[in-house]
């Protein structure tokens, strides 16, 4: 199902760094869409500080070296494209993993479709859609 134009959309981290990082070319409507604000990528400040601290494991940092990509120009360009927001309250729901929690708590405080590639995200399609989120690995 594709998601309406303004709509909320809320990014994990491994869909940032494909965006940002790998340069996925599968991903690349959705990245063209953020940057020309028809989706609205919500984000909280804990999400990009944990983007950050991803940024520095060594097969992301050495992945980024070999690009000549700085964390830093990653990190700004989070800052220029998300929408920060504050953390939403714990989602009547509970994600087996909890890092990923944050994402699913978010989408359904928005009704924001959750774009995430994790597996235990993913099979909580059903449950998020009846609370009026969604969850889907494409957008």
């Amino acid at each position: 199902m594709p998601v309406e134009p303004g709509a909320p959309v809320v990014l994990d981290t491994n869909i940032v760094l494909d965006l940002f990082v790998f340069e996925d070319d599968a991903i690349t409507p959705l990245r063209e869409a953020i940057e020309q604000r028809g989706l609205v990528w919500l984000a909280t400040l804990a999400m990009r500080q944990e983007l950050a601290r991803v940024l520095a494991y060594a097969q992301i940092a050495s992945r980024m070296a070999n690009a000549s990509l700085e964390a830093g120009r990653v990190l700004a360009r989070f800052d220029a494209l998300a929408r920060i927001v504050g953390p939403a309250a714990k989602a009547p729901i509970t994600c087996k993993d909890p890092d990923d929690q944050p994402f699913i708590d978010l989408a359904v405080a928005h009704g924001a479709r959750l774009l995430s590639k994790d597996k235990a995200v993913l099979v909580m399609r059903r449950r998020m859609e009846r609370l009026g989120a969604q969850a889907s690995r494409h957008w």
